[in-house]
């Protein structure tokens, strides 16, 4: 039950947006986890200031997932999910931050995990 948010600096088209969506689908294997439950959110155009300066191209990704990951796997995804920002969006990895919420209860469809 992985959730990745995305909020971005610049503009995204909706064609963009669906291929970063699909990256992340086959990215969050790294966590042992599946495209099949996986929400996305991408919200851009998004003001972001980094040490008390504005983001020309900035992201900040959130990702929640069901249970936990190994602490290599984190630092694994966050490696590609840098690589994914600066080859889609011309982001560079040191103006992406990424943050990690593994959460015990998850409520889908009317109850909890």
């Amino acid at each position: 039950m992985p959730f990745i948010d995305s909020k971005i600096t610049v503009p995204v088209t909706s064609e963009l947006k669906e291929e970063i969506k699909s990256e992340l689908g086959k990215l969050i294997t790294t966590l042992g986890k599946s495209e099949t439950y996986l929400m996305v959110g991408i919200e851009d155009a998004y003001d972001l200031w980094l040490g008390g300066k504005k983001l020309d191209k900035g992201a900040y990704v959130s990702v929640s997932l069901y249970g936990n990951a190994p602490a290599e796997s984190y630092d694994k995804l966050t490696g590609q999910i840098c690589s994914l920002f600066e080859e889609k969006l011309g982001i560079p990895g040191n103006a992406v931050y990424v943050t990690y919420h593994p959460v015990n209860d998850w409520g889908w469809n009317g109850s909890n995990f």
